[in-house]
């Protein structure tokens, strides 16, 4: 019995997506719920899961293709349909192949070809001129990664030349000859094609205009240092920068309620909740999931919200719902080694928070120069909305708040 896999929905307004990977291919035991694909939406990458056990006959559509919710992308034959047949004799005996056609190559098999290689891989491979089929890979389901490609690479270098009696072997791909410039077309994956739209909508819808300040660390930086080993025993979590600053933003986006709106059509939405997105670097793209009622969450749950979606953002497991909404945005660049930026706002949202790097940089305090740990902050706004002043206020909280730390307890 045969039973089709079908794209599933994948949240509100969502109605397509694109394969990007097959996971399994034609010929590999599927066990029930097992992921046979990922596919790439507007915000997030998905897996699609079997809904029997059994082995997968066919895709009905490629690498690339834009499917739409609903659609069949695979056929699976349940276990009884596939008692009488191994994978491997699956895989000899396509449906659609003649009889006397040659097994598919290994390499197909393995997911080691180079055309099933990710690009980041195939690049690697490509500059290193190594086989990418004597190298076992380490990731999901034996499929090759860069670390493995490197690694290969490393050993292959090592390796004792070849006696010179014997004749060289010829590589199957010859590395790139000395001074020999290349160029790779890959094309653009579905999230890079919708960030790069929205970020440019950005600039042509809205009035952007970034204002900046410099924030003194040392009191917060003290109060990590004092109570890091007391808050991780109890909350089973770091104290990091971020719950300071979202703690801060809540009460600059309190006094400054224009900061935490946005504009539709001809009206001005106002949320009576802070709902902040967190930027969060992920292999396929910049996502931005949502750290909910933040006015309402403790330190140590903000930090547990924000630990929790950097590890699902790399293993990409993030969800639609993850990242729906949100009222306002801080984007850390300064994990990166960003000194100073202009960030641009999240659509529809009116204003963005951007972090950087902490350096030591001399400043007067009481008339005399010492040496403190500062940090540039700036806050992009749309000024269709929001007044330079506004803006300047709602800036100046947050540096005060975490200058003050004291201010984010008694509400000031």
């Amino acid at each position: 019995m045969s039973t089709e896999v079908k794209v599933p929905t994948m949240g509100e307004s969502v109605t397509e997506g694109t394969i990007g990977e097959w996971l399994k291919q034609p010929g590999d035991a599927v066990a029930l719920d097992e992921p046979i694909a990922s596919l790439e939406t507007d915000k997030v990458a998905i897996e699609v899961p079997s809904p029997v056990a059994g082995i997968l006959s066919e895709h009905r559509a490629a690498v690339g293709d834009t499917v739409e919710v609903g659609a069949v992308i695979a056929i699976i034959e349940d276990s009884v349909a596939a008692a009488g047949a191994t994978p491997v004799e699956a895989r000899e005996q396509p449906a659609a192949a003649p009889a006397a056609a040659d097994p598919a190559p290994e390499s197909a098999a393995t997911g080691t070809d180079t055309t099933t290689l990710s690009p980041a891989v195939r690049r690697a491979v490509l500059e290193h001129g190594v086989d990418p089929s004597t190298i076992k890979g380490t990731g999901k389901d034996g499929r090759l990664t860069k670390e493995d490609v490197l690694a290969a690479a490393k050993a292959k270098e090592a390796a004792p030349a070849p006696s010179t009696s014997a004749p060289a072997p010829v590589p199957a791909a010859a590395p790139a000859a000395a001074g020999e410039r290349r160029t790779e077309r890959v094309k653009m994956t579905r999230m890079r094609q919708t960030i790069a739209k929205r970020l440019k909508s950005a600039q042509d819808n809205a009035a952007l205009l970034t204002t900046f300040n410099d924030v003194d660390m040392s009191a917060v930086i003290e109060a990590r240092e004092k109570y890091k080993d007391l808050f991780a025993k109890k909350h089973d979590i770091k104290l990091g920068f971020m719950g300071f600053f979202a703690k801060a933003s809540c009460l600059a986006l309190k006094d400054v309620p224009s900061a935490n709106a946005y504009i539709e059509g001809d009206e001005i939405v106002y949320h009576d909740y802070v709902d902040i997105s967190v930027a969060v670097s992920a292999p396929n793209g910049l996502v931005v999931p949502v750290v909910r009622d933040a006015q309402a969450k403790s330190f140590a749950r903000i930090e547990k919200d924000i630990a929790d979606f950097g590890a699902r953002a790399r293993e990409g497991t993030l969800t639609m719902a993850d990242m729906s909404g949100g009222t306002f945005t801080i984007s850390n660049g300064g994990v990166f080694g960003s000194l100073m930026s202009t960030p641009i706002i999240n659509p529809p949202q009116s204003a963005v928070l951007g972090l950087h790097r902490i350096e030591d940089r001399p400043v007067v305090r009481d008339g005399q120069i010492v040496i403190r740990p500062m940090m540039y902050i700036a806050l992009s706004y749309d000024h269709r909305l929001i007044d330079g002043r506004e803006a300047v206020t709602a800036l100046k909280i947050i540096k005060e708040a975490i200058e003050d730390p004291t201010r984010m307890l008694i509400d000031l």
